[in-house]
């Protein structure tokens, strides 16, 4: 019942505590009403001074005055009624009802001018400096575009007062003014406080962050841009006192070639169409949404779908025209009663500005909406040299066959084009490049290759029989041979996407490619590299027969060679598996299997390398060197598979290859990394990603290759690198449908983040990571990233959504097996209800306790279980006033009894850590209750236990310290002796190399010598 004043403070202030919103609004309004009752004014002046508060921050900014007006006539009535902070709130709130005055094209300018006069003259008569009233005039100038210059002067010049705005939001406007006046530069350099978090409000770092975004594109700073937009938009999302800042993120997304990511926050936002109350900022929103959609519709995605204003379905088109016209007549709205043409002329310039990236920018985020423009775009790299297409179509065949014959990339593009070129049945067939029958074996060839490297193995090999019956049609023996063997040794590979085989039958392959062999030896004597052609096919090659024949022939033995490699692998691993099962037998089962395969293997290797180097094609070695170095690093030889690697790109390099340096690069690379050598690993991957782009390499693994460029950026310490390149790989693995792969460069994209001091970026990607994960990714994978999740909105104090995080994944652990779940469910349990507590969710949280409880008989984990319940110590201290006391200590006697129930000399853990840590609490709870008497001991005992620990004590220990000290001199009155025990562990703190404790414990010791 709110039927006393004290009744209605209790609710203002439980209302104060709730989230803006249209809830809080309403229930501020209400309070109003049921204030208004009551005799003396006081409680309806808190009451209006809330309800204004919730106006200005959802946004109504048609209301705001009208409160303010109530509230500056009960101030002319009775100022008595305002206690100290509501009578600063009076001239403070001025401010507030003029910026809302500009939003409302319906106010006359005069009248705002008028309101900025009383406002001079209630802060003179009550002898306040006027700089917050300059800053007005200098609002009211810059919305008009009129004596901008002059009134930005007479603001800035004047010194700051205890009613000018925060700092914060000062450096906004100030960087504002030069952003708008054309210079970033300036704009970037005011702004670096803000967007470094050193100055920061309620509003603010958000509204800096949504503004900040294109000028820091402009000035190539990507990856700032990136972080700013992943953390400022969570700020402001779905908030009507924000939404000139979601159009601000929606600019940015059509900027930096986002356009799908763009939908999804339009998707998030729908209800700011409806949102109203503050015109000007619905305006920016308008504008910003218009600026996405233009851009998909000026694509020619007229059709795609966007939304819009909630109650119907949109496509780009209709939202287009729709936020246009009434952007338009509210841009018109504003300058018609401006009498300028400010307003419509920086909305004209927003909508006139193109795109500022020629490529998306990786933004680490999953985009659940299709990338629409940008939809197959190549990453950020230098701009791909592309093979020149030739318009006649017997050229076309010509220069694919060349492009085949020199194993460049390219050659699949003209392919490509070759088979579309039939299709459209249109091409007057050329008898000079021989019978048709040898394209469609060609095609098939190109369309094998094209299935190998999507891991289609079966559909693969089944294309290149298809090749093997054309060419033995054709009389092409060598082709024929190269065909089936290559079809052939790829079932030796495990698996495919399009059909698993199973167990590949490698001894049958074996046989089949060894005859293979002895096939090829008996066609030398047929049909030599340089002999004649042997039928009409042959002889469409003209002068390159010969190099057609040895690559067949150098085909072959690649195929041997994969194969043996596949065959040595497998046992490997299988070896690898039966190794602890045999490990006390001299000489295990299977090590002469592995021994004649490596035989065979390295033979294979030998004879590919010899015969490519004796046929003038020493570059098809390089593979061969590959797989052995391949395998050399399995078994640890790092240094000798790095020289087969490095022969290998000098082979190619002394070949004129280039187009085949990057797999044996990105294979060195890996290894480098292997040997902690990150910037040899850096510096070969840009170099092997700048080769397939500029030979036109569509089949190299970009997204594993930016996942490793990541790994050697971390170990550089180059966080920007890391972020950049791993949300690259992100991108890459979204393009290429891998979502296991995404999920996980994802995850580690937001450990980057986190461990680097960046929790709010990384709980952007986690959010977008893990909604609506494809069913294939691993599970522990995702319990990894929603722990982690957890753990990051609990930093960022978002303790409710953390804590629900984390039971959804306690929830999800208790389901796995007992083997599975292991000490897993213990501590996402004691997390949960840690952060239960943090966000004084009592009767969750001591459920939540039981449960770690549970979990921990099952699967102990002693210094987690007794962190647990240090943390509900502290903080029922803090927050259950009422049970005080008694009831963290006996939280801290439960952590006493977890450690006292260990078998003795079984600890696998710091336990004198963690019992110094129980007395440091103890002593800490006993302090703040008065009991000084019993607290000294708690922290002399602290003391004594991190003793124990040695080195790895001395920081706890002069924690404990200084705890003591505080107790002794503060609570005990015994300064001399506290400072006695300070000086001494001061100069223990430097003797072990500690200076910062030693600093913090003479600045005590200072303090209580001067009381």
């Amino acid at each position: 019942m709110l039927d006393t004043p004290e009744a209605v403070l209790e609710a203002l202030r439980e209302n104060h505590e709730r989230p803006h919103g249209l809830a809080r609004t309403v229930t501020a309004e209400e309070l109003v009403e049921t204030a208004e009752v009551f005799e003396k004014p006081d409680v309806l002046v808190t009451a209006l001074l809330e309800l204004m508060t919730a106006y200005e921050f959802t946004g109504e900014h048609r209301k705001s005055p009208v409160a303010f007006a109530r509230i500056l006539k009960l101030w002319d009535a009775d100022a008595g009624s305002f206690s100290p902070y509501e009578a600063h709130q009076v001239f403070w709130r001025f401010k507030w009802v003029t910026t809302s005055l500009l939003q409302v094209p319906e106010v006359p300018l005069a009248s705002i001018g008028g309101w900025i006069d009383q406002m001079r003259s209630r802060y003179e008569a009550a002898d306040h400096a006027v700089q917050p009233v300059a800053a007005m005039r200098y609002h009211l100038a810059h919305h008009t575009g009129t004596g901008v210059a002059d009134a930005y002067d007479l603001w800035a010049t004047r010194s700051r007062t205890e009613l000018s705005d925060c700092e914060a939001c000062e450096t906004r406007h100030h960087a504002w003014h030069h952003l708008v006046s054309g210079d970033d530069t300036a704009a970037l350099a005011l702004w670096q406080p803000v967007l470094d978090g050193v100055q920061r409000c309620s509003e603010e770092p958000q509204m800096s962050q949504a503004r900040a975004l294109l000028p820091l594109l402009r000035a190539g700073r990507t990856d700032e841009a990136r972080s700013h937009h992943l953390t400022g938009y969570r700020k402001v999302r779905g908030t009507t006192g924000m939404q000139a800042e979601v159009g601000y993120h929606l600019e940015f997304c059509a900027h930096s070639r986002n356009e799908g990511r763009g939908l999804e926050i339009l998707a998030e936002n729908r209800s700011l169409f409806e949102a109203k109350g503050a015109p000007l900022d619905h305006l920016h929103f308008l504008t910003g949404t218009e600026v996405l959609v233009a851009r998909l519709v000026e694509a020619g995605l007229d059709d795609t779908a966007g939304a819009g204003p909630p109650g119907r379905a949109w496509t780009a088109a209709e939202l287009l025209t729709h936020v246009r016209g009434e952007a338009e007549a509210l841009a018109a709205a504003f300058d018609t009663r401006n009498g300028t043409t400010s307003v419509g002329d920086r909305r004209r310039a927003r909508l006139a500005l193109a795109p500022l990236l020629d490529e998306p920018l990786p933004l680490g985020l999953r985009a659940t909406t299709a990338r629409t423009v940008s939809a197959g775009a190549t990453p950020a790299t230098p701009a791909p040299a592309r093979v020149e297409i030739p318009a006649d179509f017997a050229a076309l065949v010509r220069e694919a066959r060349r492009l085949a014959r020199d194993g460049h990339p390219g050659d699949g593009r003209l392919w490509a084009r070759v088979a579309e070129r039939l299709a459209d049945a249109t091409e007057p067939y050329d008898d000079a490049l021989g019978p048709e029958g040898l394209l469609a074996a060609e095609l098939a060839e190109h369309r094998a290759e094209r299935l190998w490297f999507e891991e289609r193995h079966t559909s693969g090999a089944a294309e290149l029989d298809s090749a093997m019956r054309h060419f033995e049609r054709l009389d092409m023996p060598w082709h024929a041979l190269a065909a089936r063997a290559r079809a052939r040794a790829w079932t030796a590979a495990p698996g495919s996407r399009d059909g698993d085989v199973g167990t590949p039958d490698r001894a049958s392959i074996r046989a089949a490619l060894d005859d293979m062999v002895r096939e090829a030896d008996k066609l030398l004597t047929a049909a030599p590299f340089d002999g004649e052609p042997l039928g009409e096919a042959e002889a469409a090659f003209g002068t390159d027969l010969r190099a057609e024949r040895i690559l067949a022939y150098l085909s072959l033995r690649y195929s041997v060679t994969f194969a043996a490699h596949m065959e040595l692998h497998a046992a490997l691993a299988r070896a690898e598996e039966d190794r602890e099962d045999q490990k006390d037998q001299e000489n295990p089962e299977g090590t002469d299997d592995v021994d004649a395969l490596t035989e065979r293997f390295e033979r294979s290797v030998d004879t590919l390398c010899s015969e490519a180097s004796r046929l003038g094609y020493p570059h098809q070695a390089a593979n061969a060197r590959q797989f052995r170095a391949d395998l050399l690093a399995r078994r640890g030889s790092l240094v000798e598979a790095e020289q087969e690697l490095r022969a290998a790109l000098q082979e190619i390099e002394s070949a004129g290859r280039p187009w085949r340096r990057p797999r044996p690069s990105i294979h060195l690379a890996q290894l480098l990394l292997a040997q902690d050598r990150p910037q040899e690993a850096t510096d070969l991957l840009h170099s092997a990603i700048a080769d397939a782009v500029a030979h036109d390499d569509p089949t190299l693994p970009l997204g594993p290759s930016y996942l490793l460029l990541g790994h050697a950026a971390t170990h550089l310490d180059d966080v920007n690198g890391a972020v950049r390149h791993l949300s690259e790989a992100a991108a890459c693995f979204d393009r290429t449908d891998d979502p296991g792969s995404a999920v996980e460069a994802r995850l580690q994209l937001a450990d980057v983040l986190a461990r680097s001091g960046r929790q709010a970026d990384a709980v952007a990607v986690l959010e977008s990571a893990l909604t609506d994960v494809s069913p294939t990714v691993d599970g522990r994978m995702l319990a990894q990233g929603r722990l982690t999740l957890g753990r990051g909105l609990r930093d960022l104090e978002e303790y409710l959504a953390a804590a629900e995080e984390l039971l959804r994944l306690a929830d999800t652990v208790a389901g796995w097996s007992e083997e599975d779940r292991g000490g897993v469910l213990t501590l996402v349990a004691a997390e949960a209800a840690t952060t239960l507590a943090l966000a004084e969710r009592w009767e969750a949280a001591d459920t939540a306790y039981e449960r770690a409880l549970a979990a921990h008989a099952e699967a102990p984990n002693p210094p987690l279980i007794t962190l647990m319940m240090r943390e509900f110590a502290r903080l029922t201290l803090q927050t259950r006033d009422s049970e005080g006391t008694d009831t963290a200590l006996e939280h801290l006697a439960r952590a006493d009894a977890v450690l006292a129930a260990l078998p003795s000399g079984e600890e696998d853990f710091a336990v004198w850590y963690e019992r110094g840590e129980n007395h440091y609490r103890r002593a800490r709870v006993l302090a703040e209750a008065g009991r000084f008497d019993e607290a000294l001991p708690e922290a002399e005992a602290a003391i004594a236990a991190h003793d124990e620990g040695g080195e790895r004590g001395e920081i706890p220990r002069a924690e404990a310290v200084r705890i003591a000290a505080l107790i002794e001199g503060n609570g005990l009155d015994r300064t001399a002796e506290a400072i006695s025990r300070l000086t001494a562990a001061s100069a223990r703190s430097r003797q072990a190399g500690h200076p910062e404790a030693a600093h913090i414990l003479d600045a005590l010791c200072q303090d209580l010598r001067t009381r």
